[in-house]
């Protein structure tokens, strides 16, 4: 199946690249090479984002239609924080941000496995309010898709 008709937020492995040698050796640059596993994690009108090992790579519909997969055996049971639901608990597994903003939010007290619980969505889906550490944070939801968490099945779970 290509790329660019896979479902979102399952594991992939990567068959084969139709493009050109230069652009396939560009990509492996990048980490995207055939028997590489990546995750499909969000798509447009205009292209698509993929996570390769913790790496996020925005493509265009043109190379994403080139790219053949197979769908990986495991899960992955990580997502998004802005795809967490109101009243959910869950566990921060990464932050895929630039350095900068990777530090600033890493200083607000996300870092990797800190509970927190989604307090409130905006009606019109952003900024969300998150608890953590004791004290509440409002995040935007650009920022909020870069923090990946593990979502927890009830508020008791450790």
């Amino acid at each position: 199946m290509r790329l660019l008709d896979a479902p979102l937020e399952s594991i992939y492995q990567i068959l084969s690249i139709d493009l050109p040698e230069e652009s396939q050796r560009h990509l492996s640059n990048l980490g995207l090479k055939p028997g590489v596993n990546l995750k499909f994690i969000s798509k447009t009108a205009t292209g698509g984002i993929v996570m390769v090992k913790s790496t996020r790579l925005a493509f265009d519909r043109s190379i994403l239609q080139q790219i053949d997969v197979i769908e990986a055996g495991g899960q992955e049971t990580s997502i998004p924080l802005s795809s967490l639901k109101v009243g959910e608990f869950a566990y921060v597994e990464g932050i895929y941000a630039a350095k900068e903003a990777k530090r600033r939010l890493m200083d607000m007290g996300l870092t990797r496995h800190t509970k927190i619980y989604l307090r409130k969505v905006a009606p019109l889906g952003d900024p969300i309010e998150i608890s953590l550490r004791g004290y509440e944070l409002t995040l935007r939801k650009s920022e909020a898709q870069m923090i990946s968490v593990i979502p927890a099945e009830k508020e008791g779970e450790e």
